[in-house]
């Protein structure tokens, strides 16, 4: 059986450029480093440094965890990164509702982009698995 290949090593590298902000954990489906390297700025540059040895491995760790299906991985991040407070996201992902909410509301109030951050692997994930 081959390999899921849910996630990106270029596009993670991509990502690493803005790391200091926690872009590529994020990416990756670690959050809570994610949160820690945008209040640190990727502890103090130190920690965005190692990552640049880091991300094939957090490429491979996202590929185990995460589920392959019609939603691509790196679409929705590069459209969450982008134009996330528009809810582009949510429309790549059928979520027409919240979409249309976040589109006027500016990501609900970003509050809903902080959301989104946290937890857009799982969503896809999940629509995967339908």
């Amino acid at each position: 059986m081959a390999k899921a290949n849910t996630h990106s090593v270029p596009v993670g590298y991509i990502f690493w450029i803005f790391g200091f902000t926690g872009a590529h954990r994020f990416y990756y489906g670690k959050p809570v480093t994610g949160t820690i390297w945008f209040f640190t700025l990727g502890l103090l540059g130190i920690g965005w440094l190692i990552d640049l040895f880091l991300i094939p491995a957090m490429d491979q760790q996202a590929d185990r965890r995460f589920k392959e299906g019609r939603v691509n991985y790196t679409l929705a991040w590069v459209l969450l990164t982008f134009l996330g407070i528009f809810g582009a996201h949510r429309l790549y992902l059928g979520k027409w509702l919240t979409a249309i909410l976040y589109f006027f509301t500016g990501g609900l109030f970003t509050l809903g982009y902080l959301y989104d951050l946290w937890t857009l692997n799982s969503q896809i994930s999940e629509a995967n698995s339908k």
